[in-house]
C-alpha cells in the first residue's frame, strides 16, 4: 500500500508539473503591431498581472483581436460589426490567471496568435515600448473588372427600365472605400450645325464597397436622383479611409421612358 501511494504520488506531480506553464525571463507588457493583414508578434509571453496591446498602424485597419474559447472568449476589441479602426488605435488585455490564451481576427481567422502567461507575478507597471510608426496610406483604390449586369455576374447592356430600380454594377475593389458616381444628362441643344450636346448634372449614387467583388444599383432613384428617361454620362470614384480618390471612371448608360399607349377610335354602328 505504501508503495502504491507513493506511485499515484509521483504521477500527480507529474501531471502538476505538465500542466504548469513554465516562468519567462524578463517578461513584460508587450505590444503587437496589427499590419499588412497579419500581427508583429503571433506568440507573445508575459508573466501574472501584465499586458498585451494591439496597435493598428495600418494602412489596412479592418480587423479585430478577438478571444478564442474556452479561457479567452470575453474578450474582443469589436463586439459589435469590425470595423476600420482609426490609425494608432489600441486594445489591451491584462491577464491575471496562467494559461494560453487564443485570439484571431473574426474577418480573417489567418491573423491570429496566442499568449502565453506564466505562473510567475510579473511587473503590471513595466514599460511595453513605444508604438510602432504608422503606415500612412498615401495610395488611392484600384478598380477593375466592372461592368453593367442584370444578373450580378454576367455584362449586360447599360440600358434602364423606366421603372427607376437601376440597373446592377459589378467592380472589384482593392481595399474598403465609399464609391460614388456623378450623373449628367446628356442633352442636344441647338440645330444644324450649331447643335451641341451639353451635360446636365442631375445627381448622385453612394455605395460602401468593400475589398473584393462589389454588386450596386447603377442609376437608381434616389433621394439624390430622380432616374429621368434619356441618354447619361456617369463618374464613377472610390476614396478610401485616407481620402485617396481614385481616377473617374466614365460610363454610359441610358433610362427608357414609358411606352406611349396607341389612341384607339370608336367608331359608332
Amino acid at each position: 500500500m505504501i508503495r502504491i501511494a507513493a506511485f499515484f504520488a509521483v504521477l500527480a506531480g507529474m501531471v502538476a508539473g505538465a500542466i504548469m506553464i513554465p516562468a519567462t525571463a524578463g517578461a513584460k507588457n508587450t505590444r503587437v503591431s496589427i499590419a499588412d493583414f497579419q500581427w508583429s508578434n503571433k506568440s507573445p509571453h508575459i508573466d501574472l498581472g501584465e499586458s498585451v496591446t494591439w496597435d493598428w498602424i495600418g494602412p489596412d485597419t479592418q480587423h479585430s483581436v478577438t478571444g478564442q474559447p474556452p479561457n479567452a472568449s470575453g474578450w474582443d476589441s469589436d463586439p459589435g460589426s469590425v470595423d476600420p479602426h482609426p490609425l494608432g488605435d489600441s486594445f489591451t488585455v491584462r491577464f491575471n490567471d496562467p494559461g494560453v490564451y487564443v485570439f484571431q481576427c473574426r474577418l480573417h481567422t489567418s491573423v491570429r496568435g496566442t499568449v502565453t502567461v506564466s505562473n510567475v507575478q510579473g511587473d503590471p507597471d513595466s514599460d511595453p515600448g513605444p508604438q510602432a510608426p504608422l503606415n500612412l496610406d498615401f495610395e488611392a483604390p484600384t478598380v477593375d473588372g466592372y461592368f453593367f449586369t442584370t444578373n450580378g455576374q454576367d455584362p449586360a447592356p447599360a440600358v434602364i427600365g423606366p421603372k427607376g430600380k437601376g440597373i446592377g454594377f459589378r467592380f472589384s475593389i482593392s481595399e474598403q472605400a465609399s464609391a460614388s458616381a456623378d450623373y449628367f444628362k446628356l442633352v442636344r441643344r441647338g440645330k444644324g450645325k450649331h447643335a451641341r450636346t451639353v451635360r446636365m448634372f442631375q445627381g448622385y449614387g453612394e455605395w460602401n464597397s468593400h475589398i473584393g467583388f462589389n454588386n450596386v444599383r447603377f442609376g437608381a432613384r434616389t433621394p439624390n436622383f430622380r432616374a429621368r428617361p434619356g441618354k447619361y454620362l456617369a463618374f464613377f470614384r472610390a476614396d478610401d479611409d485616407a481620402h485617396n480618390s481614385t481616377e473617374d471612371i466614365k460610363l454610359r448608360f441610358e433610362i427608357k421612358g414609358k411606352k406611349k399607349q396607341k389612341s384607339r377610335k370608336h367608331h359608332r354602328r
